[in-house]
C-alpha cells in the first residue's frame, strides 16, 4: 500500500472528494490531501458530513475509514467490498486453507507475539519477567494447543502495568490500550482486504459475531507496539492528544530487515508473508521477523 498519512478528523466539518483529493471543509478553512498519500481516515467526532462520492473513492484507493462513537472510540470500519481484481479466487484459496497450515501459522504468530512481549519487558527494566517469557516461546506448539499465549499474557500484563492490573477493568489505561489496538486492527484489516481475502474467516479466532477474525489473528504480534507507547507516555489522562499519539503509531519506526521501517509498512509485509504461508507458497520459517523496541 502506498499511503502513509493517517488523517484524524476531530472537529465538525464536511468531507468530500474533489479531483483526486480528500477535501476537508470547515467554516473558515479548507484543506486538501491527495488520496494516494492516505493510509487511513479516523473520525473522532460525529459532527461530520461525508459524501458518498468520497466513500466510493476511498474504497477504490483502499483507504481505511474508521468511525468513532460519542466517546471518540473506534466502533466501525469502512473497507472495500472488492480489494483485489481476483477476489473470488483468493476467497476460494482462503476457504481451502488446511488445518495444519493454519495451526503452523498461528504457532508462528503466537511465538512472535510472546517474543515481542519479552523484548519489551527486558527493555523496560523487567529483565526477570522478560526471561520468563523468552523461555515460553519454544514451548508454543502447533496451534498453541497448550495455550502458552494466555499464560504469557498473565505474566506480561502484571509485569508491565502492575499486579493489580486487569484487562477486564473499565479504566482509562485499558481504554488507551483498546484504542491503540483498534488502530492496529484497522491497518491489518485493510491489508487483508486489499489482497482479496475475507477478514471474517480466521485461523484461530472463529467467533461467528466477529467480522474481523483473521485481522484479530494477524494483529497479535503488533500489540506490544501499542503497549510500549502507552507504557512510555500514559499519565492517567486519556484525552485528545493521547489519541492522536496512538493514531500516529503506524508511522513509528521499528526494526525490520536490518533497518527501520514504518509500522504500517511492516504490517503490510508481515500480513503478506502470513497469507503466503497459509497458501503454502512460503515456509512458516521464512516469515520475516520484526522488532518492537
Amino acid at each position: 500500500m502506498s499511503g502513509y498519512r493517517n488523517v484524524v478528523i476531530a472537529n465538525p466539518c464536511k468531507l468530500q472528494y474533489r479531483g483526486g483529493y480528500l477535501e476537508v471543509r470547515k467554516e473558515d478553512d479548507t484543506t486538501r490531501i491527495h488520496l494516494g498519500e492516505i493510509s487511513s481516515v479516523v473520525l473522532q467526532t460525529n459532527q461530520v458530513f461525508v459524501s458518498a462520492y468520497l466513500l466510493s473513492e476511498l474504497a477504490k484507493s483502499k483507504v481505511s475509514f474508521v468511525v468513532s462513537d460519542e466517546k471518540c472510540d473506534p466502533v466501525g470500519q469502512y473497507l472495500p467490498l472488492y480489494g483485489a481484481h481476483n477476489t473470488s479466487k483468493k476467497i476460494a484459496e482462503q476457504l481451502d486453507w488446511t488445518e495444519p497450515a493454519k495451526k503452523r501459522v498461528w504457532q508462528r504468530v503466537v511465538r512472535d507475539k510472546i517474543a515481542h512481549q519479552a523484548a519489551l519487558l527486558t527493555a523496560r527494566a523487567r529483565e526477570q519477567q522478560g526471561e520468563q517469557l523468552r523461555n515460553i516461546v519454544p514451548e508454543v506448539r502447533s496451534g498453541d494447543s497448550t495455550n502458552r499465549e494466555g499464560h504469557a499474557a498473565r505474566l506480561y500484563f502484571g509485569a508491565m502495568f502492575g499486579q493489580d492490573f486487569s484487562r477486564d477493568k473499565e479504566i482509562p489505561l485499558n481504554a488507551a490500550l483498546n484504542y491503540g489496538y483498534a488502530i492496529i486492527l484497522s491497518a491489518v484489516s485493510r491489508e487483508i482486504v486489499a489482497r482479496g481475502y475475507l477478514t471474517q474467516v480466521g485461523i484461530c479466532h472463529r467467533n461467528e459475531y466477529n467480522q474481523f477474525n483473521l485481522s484479530c489473528d494477524l494483529m497479535e504480534p503488533f500489540r506490544p507496539i501499542v503497549d510500549r507507547v502507552v507504557f512510555d507516555n500514559f499519565e492517567g489522562d486519556f484525552g485528545k492528544n493521547f489519541k492522536l499519539l496512538l493514531v500516529d503509531v503506524l508511522n513509528q519506526g521499528i526494526p525490520y530487515k536490518g533497518g527501520s521501517y514504518r509500522v504500517g509498512s511492516v504490517i503490510s509485509l508481515y500480513v503478506s508473508d502470513c497469507l503466503k504461508a497459509l497458501n503454502r507458497r512460503l515456509s512458516v520459517d521464512e516469515i520475516e521477523p520484526f522488532g518492537v523496541v
